[in-house]
């Protein structure tokens, strides 16, 4: 990740930031065996969201982030893990 610009930076780390919750989401939701579909129903979701959070094409709200840790029975604090 190159540092052009302060805001540049803090674009790159946004996205990096994003794409890599993105990948725990998808890591723990593949450990449930679940599909995309099941986990948006379980966290009450609409049945896109969860690829979009995993893609990295959404920032998920703090609500967001809690529904997903309580359907996963880990702390948010485990959810953020590696991030």
């Amino acid at each position: 990740m190159a540092v052009e610009s302060g805001g540049t930076y803090w674009l790159l780390y946004f996205v990096d930031i994003l794409n890599k919750f993105g990948a725990r989401v998808r890591d723990l939701r593949k450990e449930k065996g679940w599909s995309q579909e099941r986990m948006a129903q379980l966290c009450r979701f609409d049945r896109t969201y969860i690829g979009r959070v995993e893609r990295g094409e959404r920032n998920p709200a703090l609500k967001n982030i809690e529904k997903i840790a309580k359907v996963f029975d880990v702390p948010i604090s485990e959810l953020m893990k590696g991030l």
